[in-house]
């Protein structure tokens, strides 16, 4: 039986990968990266010596069939994303999924996470607001959908959490301000990294607090409204 290993990697700070992970990403006969550079920086860092090959969303089914076909063969496989678990607001789901759909694969080949880091579980640990229900919705949409979801985020009574760019983290939080401007916000930017910074307020605090400070403007967010 092949092994397909699902393997988190740090969110930024290099320390941030376990034990297990390292073991198996030395173990595997081939490493899926979403970007193959990005990787090698673990791999150089840990002395990991295992082939790597790109897999990402716009990946062509010629690659799909090839990971099948060293499934088949009985290679084991591991699968990263850039930082943090695969799967999460990523498209290693579909291939996971994909592996489950084919009965044959699915008999033959176990699927196994490997946890570590999580942007949205390390947001919400030192967040300070409630955490016992939480809805994550990934990445917004730009344009489709956006303002029915502010809205949704808005009439929520659980705490909801999301990711930003920095291109986008301005125009997101004059959004709060419009459908939902007593909520409680945290944004969490560069998580595990040196200029790593939590800030928490209302909408309209927050941004303010961006404006009078654009080099914080910078990095991924992380954002936790509640």
């Amino acid at each position: 039986m092949s092994k397909f290993y699902i393997v988190a990697t740090p969110i930024g700070n290099m320390g941030d990968i376990t034990l297990r992970a390292i073991e198996t990403l030395k173990s595997v006969d081939l490493i899926l990266c979403e970007d193959t550079r990005e990787t090698k920086k673990i791999l150089d860092k840990y002395a990991i010596n295992t082939p790597t090959m790109s897999y990402h969303a716009k990946s062509k089914l010629s690659k799909v069939d090839k990971i099948f076909e060293l499934l088949e063969e009985g290679k084991n496989l591991a699968l990263v994303s850039d930082a943090g678990t695969p799967g999460i607001s990523d498209p290693g789901t579909m291939l996971v999924s994909q592996i489950r759909a084919r009965t044959t694969l699915a008999q033959n080949t176990e699927v196994i996470p490997i946890p570590g880091a999580s942007a949205v579980i390390t947001a919400l640990s030192v967040s300070g607001l409630p955490t016992h229900e939480f809805t994550f919705l990934g990445f917004l949409p730009h344009k489709k959908g956006r303002e029915t979801l502010f809205k949704e985020i808005a009439s929520s009574e659980r705490t909801m959490v999301f990711y930003e760019s920095p291109h986008r983290i301005l125009k997101t939080l004059e959004s709060l301000i419009k459908f939902c401007p007593n909520k409680k916000v945290c944004i969490a930017r560069e998580l595990t990294k040196i200029y790593e910074e939590f800030k928490t307020g209302t909408p309209v605090e927050v941004l303010e607090y961006l404006i009078k400070n654009p080099e914080k403007q910078r990095g991924e967010f992380t954002v936790i409204v509640s």
